[in-house]
């Protein structure tokens, strides 16, 4: 660092954040109000019910059955019936608090589901614009591609994303970004969904990180080029979750569940892994991964392996077909964002400086609101202010194609 660039510490206030990784919990009227006819029976929608108490039990949250027990909201798809936990919609609660228990619409700070409140905490948390994934259809609405009638999944899919662009991020254009899903069934629907979506200006759907663990076409077969094209030549950026495989990395299935929330980066690793190796950064250098809530402390190592063995390996491994090292096409294409990641920083150099972009993760337990901006200041402390800006907010900018600028503030 050169002794005039000024360092972040000395700058006061961070750049306004952009956040490509938050959370919406579906309001009510997504599904009930948008479903054709035929469908209205079978819309997901919201029920008040008595539950009993959720447990993590072998790999899953299972939630008992109590007549007896809390009236709260469930989420009604078919067979699938779910509360929302109080560690989903956390925001604003104390830390013990933040457990399993249900929790209902009328307990909950109003910002986890409602637009103009999602403004309002945006503002108290210093973020401009925020990226939103789906909640109880899973992080990217696994639910509508495991329901046996396709015509029913594919409905429920155009009907969330008609929500998200119609509604939710219309309430503010310039700051709420529009994260679509698509159906995970058929590559074709898929890139049709894609191109649906992009001519009303959307840059970003949501995938799975590993799309097999779900019982769908490996992005090794082939079944997937249509969609990789379709988001190449629309610049849609593809975002993976942690858990939108359904699957959380652990050790033993009898292993409580902090497991699994340590190694939530497992998953991000693992995913990365696949997709240096599988040619689809080769045949598409246009398209654009990011991986949220993954962090990037890890990311050095994994790519100084995968060059080695991309170098030493090449002559039985499958390899030999790659021109390039993996870490060209992570440096060129891939996006990861943190929150709680002073070793990533310190690292910023391997990690890349170009590369790392900035969450939040409203309304989760993992998220920093509201103290964003604080623990931001001291993560960030002795980068260079154009090193602040890109982890702020630039690369986010660039990454999901946002008409905003540099000093562009919320009123």
């Amino acid at each position: 660092m050169s002794s005039s660039a000024a360092t972040g510490a000395d700058q006061g206030d961070l750049p306004w954040f952009i956040s490509v990784d938050d959370h919406v919990l579906e309001p009510p009227s997504v599904w009930t109000d948008r479903l054709p006819a035929k469908f209205k029976d079978r819309a997901p929608h919201y029920e008040r019910r008595r539950v009993g108490q959720t447990r993590w039990e072998r790999g899953a949250f299972v939630t008992e059955k109590d007549d007896n027990g809390p009236e709260t909201d469930v989420w009604v798809f078919g067979d699938v019936v779910k509360p929302i936990r109080r560690n989903i919609a956390a925001a604003g609660l104390d830390r013990e608090e933040m457990d399993l228990n249900p929790i209902s619409f009328d307990e909950m700070r109003k910002g986890v589901y409602d637009p103009v409140a999602r403004l309002q905490d945006m503002d108290l948390n210093h973020v401009e614009a925020s990226l939103c994934f789906p909640q109880m259809s899973r992080f990217c609405g696994q639910e509508f591609s495991e329901v046996k009638d396709r015509d029913l999944g594919l409905a429920c899919i155009e009907a969330y994303n008609d929500w998200m662009v119609d509604e939710w991020c219309a309430t503010n254009p310039q700051r709420l970004i529009p994260l679509i899903m698509v159906p995970l069934w058929d590559g074709e629907l898929a890139a049709k969904e894609i191109y649906r979506n992009a001519e009303r200006g959307v840059h970003a759907v949501a995938f799975s990180e590993n799309p097999w663990l779900l019982g769908f076409d490996s992005i090794h077969s082939g079944g997937w080029e249509p969609f990789f094209r379709a988001c190449a030549e629309t610049d849609t950026t593809v975002n993976m979750h942690i858990g939108s495989s359904s699957k959380m990395e652990s050790v033993s299935p009898d292993a409580p569940p902090v497991l699994g929330t340590v190694l939530t980066h497992h998953n991000s690793a693992a995913s990365l892994s696949e997709f240096l190796f599988s040619g689809v950064l080769d045949r598409y250098p246009t398209l654009q991964l990011a991986y949220s809530e993954g962090q990037a402390g890890w990311i050095p190592y994994l790519l100084e392996r995968a060059d080695a063995v991309w170098q030493d390996h090449r002559a039985w491994n499958g390899v030999g077909a790659m021109e390039n090292p993996p870490s060209l096409y992570y440096y060129r294409q891939v996006y990861n964002c943190i929150f709680r990641d002073f070793f990533g920083i310190r690292n910023l150099d391997l990690v890349g400086e170009d590369n790392v972009t900035f969450e939040v993760d409203y309304p989760h337990t993992d998220s920093t609101f509201p103290e964003t901006h604080e623990l931001a200041k001291e993560m960030m402390a002795g980068l260079t202010s154009e090193q602040v800006y890109k982890i702020c907010r630039g690369n986010a900018i660039r990454m999901l194609h946002l008409d905003l600028d540099a000093e562009r503030k919320p009123a």
